[in-house]
């Protein structure tokens, strides 16, 4: 387990004795929060991505906040075990969800699933997105997505692709790529990305696109072909995106937030937002979050519901479009 702590400053009532008496009633203190510690559940087990960001965020609120923030790993079922958890709690502010954007705006395309997140979640921040691309194994000699399609086309299914679960993100960003290049590539969904990883360092499945990938391209145990974000990695400044490689409006992008349960005070939304986009700002936290190849975009609550919007739609565009199915 990993422990936040939190505290929220209050301030006093703005007038008081005679001010109160001459201009009416006080203006009331803020609610008093957190008053006992807040779990942080992440719908994902530990050791891959949800677990890296959580944590960090973790060592940089604990010097600021006063409540211990208990983070809670409930991983199973694409993450829906998680959510669903986090919904049917009480929205007193003490319990939050930290979440990549697939059993928000990917599952609910594949599957029924027992909520709506615009309607049972407050989205509270962007707290940082996935900065990675395809990664391969190095015993099989290829060195571009070009290759890696050519193989594809000549050896149709032998190709294996390892995730962290269906329906999530880093699933569908193997389906655009097959859909875009036309390949049969096998998908191998695992709880987590920590579980894959650990297949591919064996060899046992062939492809991944996780940021926990990257530490093991340099020390040059896999082969990174291609990057799913706009820019390329800072580190890997030769790696083209895929964008560069002739895949436009193909990345897919897996990015993590933080919500509240529907109900829970929105206060606390606002107050929330404003530390994680403070300390987002600060050149120790944007180098520490590329550590773990990780950027943080600054949003307000609203521009982040606008994008979570946006990403579904367009997710919904490529489960369609690729016809994906979780069987």
């Amino acid at each position: 387990m990993s422990v936040f702590n939190n505290r929220i400053g209050r301030r006093g009532v703005l007038a008081g004795g005679a001010a109160a008496a001459a201009f009416g009633p006080a203006v009331a203190q803020e609610i008093a929060w957190p008053t006992r510690p807040v779990k942080v559940i992440v719908p994902f087990p530990a050791g891959g991505a949800s677990d890296f960001i959580a944590r960090l965020w973790g060592d940089k609120l604990q010097g600021v906040y006063g409540q211990p923030f208990v983070l809670d790993n409930r991983g199973g079922a694409s993450g829906t075990i998680g959510l669903e958890s986090v919904i049917r709690s009480q929205p007193d502010g003490h319990t939050l969800l930290q979440t990549p954007n697939s059993p928000i705006t990917v599952l609910p395309h594949l599957r029924k699933v027992n909520y709506d997140a615009t309607r049972d979640l407050l989205p509270i921040a962007r707290v940082g997105d996935m900065l990675t691309g395809f990664v391969i194994v190095p015993s099989l000699g290829i060195n571009t997505i070009a290759e890696l399609i050519a193989y594809a086309k000549k050896n149709p299914g032998k190709l294996s692709y390892g995730s962290a679960g269906l329906g999530t993100a880093t699933h569908l960003r193997i389906e655009m790529l097959k859909l875009r290049a036309g390949i049969d590539i096998l998908h191998v969904p695992y709880r987590g990305s920590g579980e894959a990883l650990n297949d591919l360092l064996a060899g046992n499945i062939h492809l991944m696109n996780e940021i926990i990938t990257l530490p093991h391209v340099k020390a040059g145990k896999l082969k990174l072909l291609a990057m799913n974000y706009p820019t390329r990695h800072p580190d890997f400044p030769d790696v083209p995106t895929m964008t560069e490689v002739g895949f436009p409006n193909s990345d897919v992008p897996i990015w993590y937030s933080l919500h509240l349960p529907a109900g829970a005070p929105k206060e606390l939304v606002t107050r929330l937002n404003a530390k994680i986009v403070e300390i987002a700002k600060t050149e120790d936290m944007i180098r520490r979050m590329r550590e773990i190849n990780i950027v943080v975009p600054i949003q307000t609550p609203e521009e982040l519901a606008a994008y979570r919007d946006a990403d579904f739609a367009a997710n919904g565009m490529l489960v369609k479009e690729a016809n994906v199915r979780l069987d």
